[in-house]
Formats: structure tokens, C-alpha cells, sequence
């Protein structure tokens, strides 16, 4: 793995593990938790995504395949609408067999954890929208799937990168979802050689996810989550 891979994985890492001390900081200076979460988190991972991206920038460019065999912006653009309605799909089934074989109660804590944060300070909405996509791919799918991809093979690749991406979201009670979503983004690398693809799919989902639960109640949440695994399990059987 190319030695600016490291960087950029160290970066990543630096900066979820600074809030830990930025944000008592910033409480004990008189801000509220919510805000302090919000403000260092949107600060933090904009000079973090800065940094990574010029990295990736001024060092080789993605070496999956040569340039000529990538796809287009057509293709990419058709691959990463699909990709939404893949991951929506992948993750109902994933849900549904953690709650019928595992006893794994839908909804993640993770997530309503992050909407109870941006209820009350919306600007932390800029992390599972914009900067988390970018980052999570460039190191889950373009590092990590990707230097474990070109000397294996497809599943181990999304086995390895897909556990590690739930490990850093610490949910492991629905790792079998982020493995879906693992699956799915890291299917639409490939299929076009270019990490953009996932990026937008992954901002996608992510901006569907909170614009459809930023005004709901926990309970509307797993209704409506149960109803959607009943839309897309029930139509694929």
C-alpha cells in the first residue's frame, strides 16, 4: 500500500479520535454539548476531507484500472442513482434477517444518536452528508477494498473493509448492514473504477436517511423502516 495511504488513514483516524478532547474543551468553556459536537465535527472533518483529498491529488492517481477503461460521467451518474435504490434494497434484506434469525430489533442506535445531534444543532447535518461519504469511501472502499481487491479477490475485499467500516461506526449489532452496504458501494467501484460513484450513492442515502427521519419519533422511524423491508423483500420474493 502507497505510503500517502497511511497518511490519509491516520488523518481519518486523528480526527474522530480529536473530539474526544475538543469537545469537553469547547463544554467546559461554556458551549452547549450538542453544539460543541457540531461545530468541532464539521470543523475537524472539513480540514480533515481537505487533506485527504489533496493527498490522493498530488500523488498517483487511482490505479484499479488504466484511464481509458473507466467510466463515464454518464455511466456514473445512472450507476450512482441505481447504487441508492441497491443499498436501500441490500440494507432491508440485511435488517430483516438480523431481526428474524438474530433477534436484532431495527433501527440503529448510531443513526438516531447522530439525528437526536442535529435536531438540535443542524449544522452537524454537513457530517453524514458531505463529509462523511467522502471520507468513509476513500478510506473504506478506495484504500482499504481496493489494496485488498487487487491481490485477492471480490468478497474477501468486502469482508475485510465492510467489518472495518462497522468497527469504526460502533454498531456492531447491525454489522450485517453495514456488510450490505459494504457489498453495494463497493460493487459500484468496480463496475465503474471510479470512487466518485460510491461518494455520490453514499451522499444519497445518507441525505434520504436524514431528510426522512430528521422531523420522525423513534417509533415512526422502525414503522416506517419495517414498512420499507415489506416493500422491497415482499416485492423481490
Amino acid at each position: 500500500m502507497p505510503k500517502y495511504y497511511w497518511y490519509i488513514i491516520v488523518t481519518y483516524i486523528v480526527t474522530q479520535l480529536s473530539a474526544l478532547i475538543a469537545t469537553p474543551v469547547m463544554m467546559w468553556a461554556g458551549m452547549p454539548r450538542f453544539d460543541a459536537i457540531a461545530i468541532w465535527s464539521v470543523f475537524s472533518f472539513t480540514v480533515a476531507t481537505l487533506i485527504i483529498l489533496l493527498l490522493l491529488r498530488n500523488n498517483e492517481p487511482d490505479t484499479m484500472v488504466r484511464e481509458e477503461n473507466k467510466a463515464g460521467p454518464g455511466k456514473v451518474v445512472l450507476w450512482s442513482i441505481a447504487g441508492v435504490f441497491l443499498a436501500l434494497f441490500a440494507q432491508a434484506i440485511a435488517a430483516s434477517i438480523e431481526r428474524e434469525w438474530f433477534g436484532v430489533s431495527p433501527g440503529s442506535e448510531n443513526t438516531m444518536g447522530l439525528m437526536e445531534i442535529a435536531r438540535e444543532s443542524p449544522l452537524f447535518i454537513l457530517l453524514p452528508v458531505v463529509f462523511a461519504p467522502i471520507t468513509e469511501e476513500i478510506i473504506f472502499r478506495k484504500i482499504i477494498f481496493g489494496s485488498i481487491y487487487k491481490r485477492t479477490n471480490f468478497w474477501l475485499a468486502v469482508l475485510v473493509s465492510a467489518l472495518v467500516f462497522g468497527a469504526f461506526h460502533f454498531d456492531f449489532s447491525h454489522m450485517l448492514v453495514y456488510f450490505s452496504m459494504g457489498v453495494v458501494f463497493a460493487f459500484l467501484y468496480v463496475k465503474t473504477k471510479r470512487i466518485i460513484t460510491p461518494i455520490v450513492a453514499h451522499m444519497a442515502m445518507n441525505s434520504f436517511v436524514v431528510i426522512s427521519q430528521y422531523f420522525l419519533t423513534e417509533e415512526d422511524i422502525r414503522r416506517m423502516q419495517e414498512q420499507l423491508e415489506t416493500i422491497f423483500i415482499g416485492g423481490f420474493l
